[in-house]
């Protein structure tokens, strides 16, 4: 995996990152993409259920916990380079491989509680990992920013990919709460919907509200932020769920909500 094959694989796959990280220092940006190709490579491995996605995520985790000598593949080369550079919570990884582990095992969530578990593990270590390559001004306060940021992001995932996530037989929802609103079925999700981005909306508030304890990259994450946010509210333009598809944000919306993410962050 080299720094080229991350970046092509960022603006390949996810673009509204991709678009973020311009805004990145120079400094920190190639090792920004070098991590999410990291994060990236291990969740589509364990979500293609390809063979070696099991080994792969236990080399990581072996790397995180410090508990042997992890085999060198390819995410672990990676780390150990980035570990020379930056003091990288490997405690995060060890959450993040736990994460993978429950969807290797086709893990539901019964309850909210365990919904904010799985999206701490899967997105907000991502986002306590990216903090602490940015760098904090309070850590105690820029820690439970930056994962609840993370968490945000991972839950507007969730919503964003309902239909997907059905079709493919996988739910991130909440038992409890499918019971109590009903859905995800389309037409029938609309008191779900706005349930769940109410949800995600608290994160992001409490995400935001940290972007500035970050000693750089502050332009990029409230970009991103302020982007990805948007998809709730075009689910919300769209009749929350009254036809199946995924909610796409128009590239002039997205860049116009990026630009006021960067307005809000100097």
């Amino acid at each position: 995996m080299t720094v080229a094959e991350a970046r092509a694989t960022t603006r390949r796959v996810a673009r509204t990152f991709a678009l973020a990280c311009r805004l990145l220092p120079p400094g920190v940006r190639d090792d920004v993409y070098l991590l999410y190709l990291v994060f990236r490579t291990l969740d589509d491995l364990v979500d293609e259920r390809r063979p070696e996605a099991a080994e792969r995520v236990g080399a990581a985790a072996a790397w995180a916990s410090r508990s042997g000598a992890a085999a060198a593949t390819p995410e672990v080369v990676i780390l150990r380079d980035l570990a020379t550079r930056h003091a990288l919570p490997r405690e995060a990884f060890a959450d993040f491989c736990a994460g993978m582990k429950q969807d290797l095992r086709g893990e539901r969530p019964m309850t909210e509680a365990d919904v904010d578990r799985y999206c701490y593990r899967v997105a907000g270590t991502v986002g306590l990992v990216m903090a602490s390559i940015l760098g904090m001004r309070d850590p105690e306060r820029a820690r439970p920013a930056a994962a609840a940021l993370g968490m945000a992001m991972q839950r507007t995932n969730i919503l964003r990919d309902i239909d997907e996530d059905l079709a493919s037989g996988r739910s991130y929802l909440a038992a409890e709460v499918l019971d109590r609103l009903g859905g995800p079925e389309p037409g029938r999700r609309a008191a779900l919907l706005r349930d769940q981005i109410a949800r995600a909306d608290a994160f992001y508030e409490q995400g935001i509200a940290g972007i500035p304890l970050l000693r750089r990259g502050g332009r990029a994450v409230a970009a991103a932020a302020f982007m990805y946010r948007e998809i709730l509210r075009q689910i919300e333009r769209e009749g929350y769920g009254s036809r199946a598809g995924r909610a796409v944000v128009p590239a002039r919306r997205r860049l116009l909500v990026a630009a006021r993410g960067v307005a809000l962050a100097r």
